[in-house]
C-alpha cells in the first residue's frame, strides 16, 4: 500500500469565516512547505481558494447533499491517503467525515471524537475565531506557538488578494464604503436600508464619496440606498473580492452589517464601523483591524446618529478631517 502523503484542510463556509481562516491557512502552508495541500470546501469559495497561495488543489464537494455524495466523498478521502487533516470547520458534519474514515483515519486536527490531534480547550467556543484557530494549530504542534489571548491575533493578510486587481485611483474626496448585506438566513443582522441611505446623505454632505458594495444578492438594497442618497454609487454585484480588497486599502471608512465583505475591508486596512445585533457576538467573530463595533439587540432600533458619529471619528482618526 502506498504511504500516506499530502495535507487536507477543511473549511466549508462562509465568506467571513473563510477570510478569518487565512492566517491558519498560511500557517499550515508554512508548516508543510513541500506538501501537496488540498482544501475541502464548497463551490462559492473554490475560485477564491484556487487563487490563493495556500493550496495546490481544491475539492468543492465538501457539503454533500445526498447519501451517495457522502459516500463518494468518503471514498475520495480514503483514496487520497492524506497524512494529516486540519479540520477548521469543526462541526458535526466534518466530525462525521472523520468517523467514516475509521478504522484507519489520517492524523486529524480538530474536535472529532478519537482524533489524534484534538483541540483540547473545552472553552474554545468562547474564543474569537482567530485565536481559536491559532490555539487549535498550537495543539496540533505547529511552530511557532501563536499567542491566543483575546485580541492577540493580527488581522488576516489579504494583500495577495488585493494584488490580483488593479489599484484604485485615489480622488480628492475621502471614500466611504457602505455594506448593507448579510446572509438571507440571518435577517436580524441587517440595519434598515433607509438608515444606510440617511447615513449616505450625511457622509455626502460631509464631503465623502460614498459607494455601496456587496454581492449580487444586495443589488436591490444597493439601488434603494443609492436612490435615497443622490450622489452615492451603487457598486453591488460589480466588484470582485480582489477589487473589494483594493477599495478597502484606500477607503477612509467602511460601515456595515456583520457580513463577509466587512471582514475583507477591515483586513485590507479600512477603518471599520461594524454593526452587530443580538444575533451574533462580536467577541467571537468581529472583523479584525481598525474596527469599532456598535451593538444593538435589534438593529431596527439603532439610530443613525451614533453610526454617523462613529464613522466620522474613525475616518478623522485615520485620515484626518474631511474639510
Amino acid at each position: 500500500m502506498s504511504p500516506r502523503t499530502g495535507i487536507l484542510v477543511i473549511k466549508l463556509s462562509a465568506l467571513g469565516d473563510m477570510i478569518l481562516a487565512f492566517p491558519a491557512f498560511a500557517r499550515i502552508r508554512a508548516a508543510h512547505p513541500d506538501a501537496r495541500i488540498t482544501l475541502l470546501t464548497t463551490p462559492p469559495f473554490a475560485e477564491l481558494a484556487r487563487s490563493s497561495p495556500f493550496f495546490d488543489a481544491v475539492d468543492p464537494g465538501g457539503r454533500p447533499r445526498r447519501l451517495s455524495e457522502l459516500f463518494a466523498l468518503a471514498r475520495r478521502l480514503r483514496q487520497a491517503r492524506y497524512a494529516r487533516v486540519y479540520d477548521l470547520q469543526n462541526v458535526d458534519r466534518t466530525n462525521l467525515y472523520f468517523q467514516l474514515l475509521r478504522p484507519f483515519p489520517p492524523t486529524w486536527s480538530g474536535v472529532a471524537a478519537g482524533c489524534a490531534l484534538p483541540h483540547r480547550n473545552r472553552f474554545r467556543m468562547r474564543m474569537h475565531t482567530l485565536e481559536r484557530q491559532a490555539e487549535q494549530l498550537n495543539h496540533a504542534g505547529l511552530a511557532p506557538v501563536e499567542p491566543v489571548d483575546p485580541g492577540a491575533a493580527a488581522p488576516p493578510d489579504v494583500g495577495w488578494l488585493a494584488a490580483r486587481a488593479a489599484p484604485v485611483e485615489r480622488t480628492t474626496r475621502p471614500l466611504a464604503l457602505l455594506v448593507p448585506g448579510a446572509s438571507p438566513r440571518r435577517p436580524l443582522k441587517v440595519w434598515p436600508a433607509e438608515n444606510f441611505a440617511s447615513l449616505a446623505r450625511t457622509l455626502l454632505g460631509e464631503g465623502f464619496a460614498v459607494s455601496v458594495v456587496g454581492g449580487p444578492a444586495e443589488t436591490v438594497v444597493g439601488q434603494e440606498i443609492a436612490a435615497g442618497a443622490p450622489g452615492a454609487r451603487d457598486l453591488t454585484g460589480r466588484t470582485s473580492l480582489a477589487e473589494l480588497a483594493r477599495l478597502g486599502e484606500v477607503a477612509a471608512v467602511a460601515v456595515g452589517n456583520d457580513t463577509g465583505p466587512m471582514h475583507l475591508l477591515a483586513a485590507a486596512g479600512a477603518p471599520t464601523v461594524s454593526l452587530f445585533s443580538a444575533d451574533s457576538n462580536p467577541d467571537l467573530c468581529a472583523p479584525r483591524g481598525r474596527v469599532r463595533v456598535i451593538r444593538s439587540a435589534h438593529l431596527d432600533d439603532l439610530e443613525v446618529s451614533p453610526v454617523v458619529d462613529a464613522a466620522l471619528d474613525a475616518a478623522a482618526l485615520c485620515h484626518g478631517p474631511t474639510s
